[in-house]
């Protein structure tokens, strides 16, 4: 899909909302649907407007990124102005515009009262997730993207290997900066998020910042990290040994690449979120360790690393083509250690396409 694709998409959501406009203000979605990288931006985007006709579809951003915004949305009009969702508000009320959609998930109380200020007759009316809508399926454009990262994180990973970069009395935060930089030697742009070294006891803790800990024989070490390509993220967590694996520790390994592996059969066009985290949640309930699985069993990816869909116990809707998720249960032993096997999918109409293909069996280094 083009930019002017997604605005017409856009439009038909926007039109069912029963809304003459939307100010898009969340930067991310402004992205999505423009193609601008600027960190300051609003556009607005009316019902009836056209594909062929966005005379009215005006981007909104500051001085810092006026030249920017030129080159990468060439074809909308501009405006410049430094509060840009009010801004955008106060165009749509001087058309008057009856009723003006926002992202109350994003805008604040006082970012509201100034929109309210300006508004004038305009009805402002919640639009929460509409564009979010739009983003949960990836168009084959982006899952390329996302593919691209992927194998930038593969191949990352197994230099990291291959040149012995995983070996006691290495520090968390050495490997993971060795990481990082072998991500961007393979074209990534750099990390998706601070990547994730966690040794010994620390690969316990789910979200473990890397510290100077050094990597010890006989440590699980814990490794979540992914690749950013063209604005899009890939995830993935792996789990080694260093040394002869413990009973304890191939035990526990055994049972999460079991429950990944129901999740990953599990994840299929039409099928209840929450039956995926189920599916993998079960093979551990019955080892009798579900209350050391602590989180979600997996959650979207794209233009952000967490985003639409979650995959919980809590979780609503069915799964469709096209959206792009996570599988990533997880164990956690306090005290001792943890183990957490991760991967990147897309949701196909007869299952699933794995977009991450580094080996999940167990890696004693």
């Amino acid at each position: 899909m083009t930019y002017a694709d997604r605005r017409d998409a856009l439009r038909e959501l926007v039109r069912a909302a029963e809304l003459d406009a939307i100010v898009v203000t969340d930067v991310v979605n402004v992205c999505y649907l423009t193609g601008f990288t600027g960190s300051n931006a609003a556009l607005l985007v009316y019902a009836e407007d056209t594909e062929a006709d966005e005379r009215r579809t005006t981007l909104v951003t500051d001085k810092r990124y006026q030249t920017q915004a030129a080159v990468e949305v060439p074809d909308l009009p501009l405006t410049i102005e430094r509060i840009c969702g009010v801004a955008a508000v106060k165009a749509a009320a001087r058309n008057g515009l009856s009723r003006l959609g926002f992202e109350s998930g994003q805008v604040t109380v006082d970012g509201y009262a100034a929109m309210r200020e300006v508004a004038e007759v305009t009805e402002l009316a919640r639009a929460p997730d509409l564009v979010q809508r739009l983003r949960v399926i990836k168009d084959s454009g982006e899952v390329d993207a996302l593919r691209s990262a992927c194998s930038a994180a593969d191949a990352a990973f197994a230099d990291l290997i291959a040149g012995g970069g995983l070996r006691p009395g290495r520090t968390e935060r050495e490997v993971a900066d060795d990481l990082e930089r072998r991500m961007r030697a393979h074209g990534a742009d750099g990390p998706s998020f601070e990547s994730i070294v966690a040794a010994g006891a620390h690969s316990a803790v789910p979200h473990h910042r890397p510290t100077h800990t050094e990597l010890a024989s006989g440590d699980l070490v814990k490794l979540d990290f992914g690749a950013r390509w063209g604005g899009y993220h890939s995830d993935m967590t792996r789990t080694v040994v260093l040394g002869r694996p413990a009973g304890w520790q191939r035990e526990l390994y055994e049972l999460v690449a079991a429950a990944q592996a129901a999740g990953r059969s599990a994840l299929a066009s039409g099928v209840e979120a929450r039956e995926v985290d189920s599916a993998a949640r079960t093979v551990i309930d019955q080892a009798g360790r579900g209350a050391e699985f602590t989180h979600g069993l997996g959650h979207g990816v794209g233009l952000q690393i967490h985003e639409a869909p979650a995959l919980a116990a809590s979780a609503t809707g069915k799964l469709v083509e096209g959206m792009t998720l996570t599988i990533e249960p997880g164990v956690y032993l306090a005290g001792r250690g943890g183990v957490r096997i991760e991967d990147t999918l897309v949701v196909r109409s007869d299952g699933a396409e794995l977009l991450t293909h580094t080996d999940r069996e167990l890696l004693a280094l």
